[in-house]
């Protein structure tokens, strides 16, 4: 279906409201101006034609309740209806749904977020598959192959509630992987994190100049030199489990950015097919921050990943 767009747009001047109180000024931005390409609405804000009570705003400049927004003249696509997306729409299960929340498992090789030749990720396929929908947002991240426990708030309230819970370490998240090399019982990482650019690869490395890192590390079952692996965050840096699993000596199977790549290709070549990135969010445990209830939710392992785990003869049943 073909766009038409409106013919004379016009300068804007937006108050916010509550449902954008603490929003960044891009994702409110997108929001607004659907149909305008995300790179054109960057660049209305670097030229500073995009104005937060009169004055020139970055984009990561969060909103606050009474704010007035200036949005340049833009013409925006309008569609008579909602168009199918060229992507296939992945297959999403639900954990958890209320009035505040949704708890999703998200699939390995999806992303959180569009974009680096993926034009819907996890967010804009549930924008797309609940357009009423109005303020879906993500609570925290996973990586585009992990798979696992996420969670998305429908509400900007609830948003900002279980973000803060976040920060104060009041979402347990615990992680499913396999590594070769763990040697102990249990194990607590405390190595900072830094970002660094390596031949064009973005990477996170364990540097004295980077930001403080804590995972623990448990041991859940073990078969021919191969083990089963808890991981609790304690913080939630980029790349923190892959980072500290490969600092700790047991990279995780399947990692081709942070992992042993000979031990990759020799268990590719046994199990006949490309090995998946073996991290998985596997729980969630955080105290509802609207109705005070305890919850503890469970996101089972894709076929794939069990299908690994049979392989290596690993059984999950005995696992407590």
């Amino acid at each position: 279906m073909k766009n038409s767009y409106s013919q004379k747009p016009t300068v804007q001047y937006v108050q916010i409201d509550d449902g954008a109180d603490g929003q960044r000024l891009d994702n409110f931005l997108l929001a607004t101006l659907k149909g305008v390409p995300k790179s054109h609405i960057y660049r209305l804000i670097r030229s500073g034609q995009v104005r937060v009570n009169k004055g020139r705003a970055k984009q990561t400049q969060r909103l606050v309740l009474g704010d007035t927004v200036r949005i340049p003249p833009v013409r925006v696509a309008q569609r008579s209806a909602i168009s199918a997306p060229t992507e296939t729409l992945p297959k999403l299960e639900f954990l958890y749904q209320d009035d505040y929340l949704w708890v999703l498992n998200k699939p390995a090789g999806l992303a959180v977020h569009g974009g680096s030749g993926h034009r819907l990720g996890l967010i804009e396929t549930l924008r797309v598959m609940y357009p009423e929908e109005k303020q879906l947002e993500l609570v925290h991240r996973l990586d585009r192959d992990t798979s696992g426990a996420i969670i998305v708030a429908r509400k900007r309230a609830s948003l900002k509630l279980m973000q803060r819970l976040l920060q104060e370490g009041g979402v347990n998240r615990y992680y499913w992987l396999v590594g070769k090399g763990f040697s102990k019982q249990q194990a607590k990482i405390e190595a900072p994190l830094l970002r660094q650019d390596q031949q064009g690869m973005r990477k996170m490395v364990v540097s004295k100049a980077g930001r403080p890192a804590t995972t623990l590390f448990r041991l859940l079952a073990e078969c021919n030199s191969v083990q089963l692996i808890e991981a609790q965050l304690l913080t939630g840096r980029t790349h923190q489990i892959r980072v500290h699993a490969q600092f700790g000596g047991f990279p995780i199977i399947g990692d081709v950015r942070y992992g042993d790549a000979a031990e990759h290709e020799q268990l590719s070549k046994h199990t006949g097919g490309l090995i998946p990135l073996l991290l998985h969010a596997r729980r969630l445990a955080f105290r509802h921050p609207h109705t005070g209830k305890q919850l503890t939710l469970e996101a089972p392992l894709s076929k794939a990943f069990s299908d690994v785990l049979n392989h290596l003869n690993i059984n999950i049943m005995s696992v407590g």
